[in-house]
């Protein structure tokens, strides 16, 4: 495997800050605590906290290149009055037709001869995998530009590094799982195989999301997450 990366690190900016995540999660609170019997009214739920976590969102890409030989059998037609077809040092019988298509085609019919060759295939993949903050292939949901991102990623990290949260996954078994995405299995009979794989990138995406823990009756504890880059309740 050749490895010619750095791992790059980005970290998403915030589109609402604590005062709206605080209007949101008073105004949904409730749904966290409902049943089918009963849902406590909005007094009898507390908010305990509210934190700003980063997330790791891990992109990895890569290109698989492979070639080998492999058996195979082409099959072409020749004239009615052709019994064999010599190539090389081969001799080709044509195949043997049925009954049933010797009385469609009678003698006129074209002969078809199975040529028993070998393939040299030449194989190359090339794509990415993403990964949420546990390890689940997921879709990238959001735009990578100078509008979305901070300024400053490792900086900011550093200054919020006890509510980081790492992905789940190591690189290496990142790495892993693109290497099987990418190698798609082989015919059973192959030879003089040559494969090579070439890690492109390794991305770490950090998300901001506020978590909220709520009390409610009973000393249940709630949790609401919201995406603080799309605003959205996870």
């Amino acid at each position: 495997m050749k490895n010619n990366h750095n791992t790059k690190t980005t970290v998403l900016r915030k589109k609402i800050d604590e005062p709206q995540v605080l209007e949101i999660v008073d105004d949904k609170k409730t749904a966290s605590f409902k049943s089918m019997f009963s849902r406590p009214k909005k007094n009898d739920i507390h908010i305990h906290s509210i934190k700003l976590y980063y997330e790791c969102i891990l992109i990895i890409s890569g290109k698989y290149m492979a070639n080998y030989f492999r058996k195979a059998t082409h099959s072409i037609s020749v004239d009615s009055n052709v019994s064999e077809v010599i190539l090389g040092d081969g001799i080709f019988p044509v195949r043997t037709k049925s009954n049933f298509k010797k009385a469609i085609v009678g003698k006129r019919g074209k002969n078809k001869v199975d040529l028993k060759l070998e393939e040299h295939v030449f194989v190359e993949n090339e794509d990415e995998l993403t990964f949420d903050h546990h390890g689940r292939e997921i879709k990238f949901p959001f735009k990578l530009n100078s509008k979305t991102t901070e300024n400053y990623p490792n900086r900011l990290l550093e200054k919020h590094l006890p509510h980081v949260k790492n992905s789940e996954l190591s690189h290496d078994d990142a790495i892993k799982k693109l290497q099987s995405f990418l190698k798609k299995p082989l015919e059973d009979e192959v030879r003089h195989l040559e494969e090579e794989f070439v890690l492109r990138e390794i991305s770490e995406v950090y998300v901001p999301i506020y978590e909220a823990r709520l009390i409610g009756p009973k000393k249940k504890v709630g949790i609401i997450r919201i995406d603080a880059v799309r605003n959205k309740i996870l």
